[in-house]
């Protein structure tokens, strides 16, 4: 049996490695995965393993008010080190840039265990930007034996830091994975906001904001661009599934609270909140992941960020990098809403992330990695066509 522990503390995380767990799932007279979460984040996790049902065999629950990245780490390297050195897996995998995810891959380290990183080589080349994320993703890098990168720029990306071409495979990302399975076309999201909401008549902006280095006056040239909008397109309504962060909160509140078309809303499930990508016109976001999913189902993303580690949904012309400027932001909300000609570049541009099959690409992988197998997967290439 390959012994494998699975580790993530946050709902991207999970939600991301969801498909890949139920992957590996698929063989158990070969594999054992157990799954164990910091629980990171708490509530928005739990959120994300009932939908997969996914029933984690630690879970260290680490979450307190007020905490910061010296309580996360300290919490997590403790905890890991004894799930782990009790479990001794042939094989730990992380995902992405989490906390969480270096402290796993630093506790491995320690006791000398193999590390498999899943969304390997994504960078922006800016240590502050996103923070601390793009520190978490080198670290984790550096200390992983085999990467799963989501893309062939992730994979170049690697090379360039000297990791040899035999640790790394192109699985494509899967996030991708995760929305094909949930997405569906009939979809009732329970809530009288939404339900409410007629999308054929109606085009609706879907916002989210949360990176810290867009907390204050960034946030406040975002919203007030969004207050423009609103005010200029009668049939434009926007739905914000405002961040529970309390330095996010108050600006939102002061800025669009009130307002009419704009309807601020607690934070989402994973299933609704697809959901509602694909019933959205545009994305307007400071997220990662959402650059990956919104393509996906053919929805137009501009980008609140000044940088990107995804830079493949640029190049094809999924998204575009707009940053936190209100005239920016304003001037390219405004070009989508005005032009059915660029709206339909956008929304018709080859999505470079992944075709679901992604988790049986690592587990392939994972078996020829450990001898299992004698065949490598064949690497993930961008479909010509949706």
């Amino acid at each position: 049996m390959l012994k494998i522990v699975a580790v993530f503390g946050t709902r991207p995380e999970a939600i991301k490695m969801a498909p890949l767990v139920k992957e590996l799932e698929k063989y158990p007279q070969i594999i054992n995965c157990k799954v164990a979460v910091t629980a990171q984040h708490r509530e928005m996790l739990d959120q994300v393993l009932s939908l997969f049902e996914i029933k984690p065999a630690y879970d260290l629950n680490i979450m307190k008010q007020g905490q910061n990245l010296f309580d996360i780490t300290a919490r997590a390297l403790s905890g890991l080190q004894q799930v782990l050195s009790e479990e001794k897996p042939d094989l730990v995998l992380v995902h992405g840039d989490t906390t969480t995810t270096f402290v796993a891959a630093l506790a491995s380290y320690y006791l000398q265990i193999p590390v498999g990183h899943v969304e390997a080589g994504l960078r922006t080349h800016d240590k502050f930007s996103p923070f601390p994320e793009e520190i978490n993703r080198h670290l984790t890098g550096v200390l992983a034996d085999i990467n799963f990168a989501p893309t062939a720029t992730a994979r170049k990306n690697l090379l360039e830091e000297g990791v040899p071409p035999e640790k790394i495979y192109v699985t494509g990302n899967t996030v991708i994975d995760a929305l094909l399975a949930t997405v569906r076309p009939e979809y009732r999201f329970g809530d009288d906001v939404l339900d409410a909401i007629n999308y054929d008549s109606r085009r609706v902006l879907l916002v989210t904001t949360h990176r810290r280095e867009n907390l204050g006056e960034p946030m406040r040239e975002i919203y007030r661009a969004l207050r423009g909008v609103v005010e200029d397109y009668p049939d434009v309504e926007v739905v914000f599934p405002v961040h529970k962060n309390p330095a996010v909160r108050s600006v939102v509140d002061g800025e669009l609270g009130g307002l009419d078309r704009v309807h601020l809303i607690e934070p989402m499930d994973y299933q609704p909140f697809v959901n509602l990508i694909n019933r959205a016109y545009l994305v307007l976001s400071d997220s990662g992941g959402i650059q990956e999913e919104a393509p996906s189902l053919g929805k137009p993303v501009l980008v609140l960020r000044n940088t990107t580690e995804r830079p493949e949904a640029v190049e094809a012309g999924t998204v575009s990098l707009v940053g936190t400027g209100r005239e920016k932001v304003s001037g390219e909300t405004r070009r989508l809403l005005d032009s059915d000609i660029f709206y339909k570049e956008m929304a018709n541009a080859v999505n470079p992330y992944g075709d679901g099959f992604a988790s049986q690409r690592i587990v392939q992988a994972i078996m020829y990695w450990s001898g299992r197998a004698n065949k490598k997967p064949e690497q993930f290439h961008p479909e010509s066509k949706r």
